[in-house]
């Protein structure tokens, strides 16, 4: 049984709005009812919410939600995290909020807060999707993943490893160009190939977030969302394709907001023992070629 799993996601944005819209009527999630203290919120399950919004003056992710899959799991993380040096902070009117049993704050050495939650409240209905009919893959492997670039990566790998528990499946080292390597490391905490991952910044970035993703049970439906994409004026960062490490079929869009949500299907899963621990050298089979700016 697995202790943790993602939650949920936070993003700071100019415009919820046009964020909204994007989630809705793009990507195909379900809007739900707004949180108590004001953000906007969406869901692609029976979980009360997956995606939330609230305005800023970034438009860059603002929180990330791990849930513990148990009150003991929930204070394990909470030891490994005290274990190693980090404080942190129940919060119960966030836990109101979020609509969760218990929850704590962590901060992050990437610079935004880890909320970890327990018992996030859950829809008597799963959602109707009728632009993903398949619906969204999500049992026992929470929400998708998130993938942040960071100058803190030693010490942040250190953070999910040792902390919150997570465990690495396997990295990425590449040149990009001449003279600048690219190198991402993926972790995993159930099934799920990986949950979150990170990237080396050469220098401190304008935002952290560079995609979350979500995984559809149909493969249709992501062939789906990209004819809503392309007659979209939407940028496409990476158009149809096949991932080397996770097996993954996807294209990675542009939001209002400038980061990419990247929508798949078919990606491997994680088994025990997991012996695949090794590098890649390059990011797809095939496909996953830039196609267009935003218009």
């Amino acid at each position: 049984m697995h202790e943790i799993e993602s939650a949920y996601v936070v993003l700071e944005v100019t415009d919820v709005a046009a964020n909204a819209d994007f989630w809705t009527s793009i990507i195909g999630v379900s809007a739900q009812a707004d949180t108590t203290d004001g953000l906007s919120a969406f869901t692609v399950d029976d979980a009360v919410h997956r995606i939330l919004l609230m305005e800023g003056s970034r438009n860059d992710i603002a929180a990330y939600g791990v849930e513990a899959t148990s009150q003991e799991a929930f204070d394990a993380v909470r030891n490994r995290l005290h274990a190693i040096g980090y404080e942190t902070t129940d919060d119960h009117e966030l836990a109101k909020a979020r609509r969760v049993d218990r929850l704590f704050t962590v901060a992050a050495p990437w610079g935004r807060p880890v909320e970890v939650v327990q018992g996030l409240e859950r829809l008597s209905e799963p959602p109707t999707l009728p632009l993903m009919p398949g619906g969204f893959l999500t049992k026992d492997q929470g929400f998708g993943h998130v993938v942040v670039a960071t100058i803190d990566f030693d010490e942040s790998y250190r953070f999910l490893t040792e902390g919150i528990g997570f465990a690495q499946s396997d990295w990425l080292e590449m040149e990009i160009m001449e003279g600048v390597e690219l190198e991402v490391k993926f972790f995993h905490c159930n099934a799920r190939h990986h949950s979150f991952a990170m990237a080396r910044a050469p220098f401190e970035l304008p935002t952290l977030i560079h995609h979350i993703m979500l995984e559809t049970k149909d493969v249709n439906d992501v062939g789906r969302a990209f004819d809503r994409v392309w007659n979209s004026p939407l940028g496409i960062a990476n158009g149809l394709g096949l991932h080397d490490n996770d097996r993954m079929f996807s294209f990675y869009v542009i939001s209002p907001g400038g980061y990419q949500v990247e929508v798949g299907h078919g990606a491997r899963t994680i088994e025990q023992p997991w012996t695949e621990n090794r590098r890649y050298d390059r990011i797809s089979l095939w496909g996953h070629q830039p196609l267009r700016l935003p218009a």
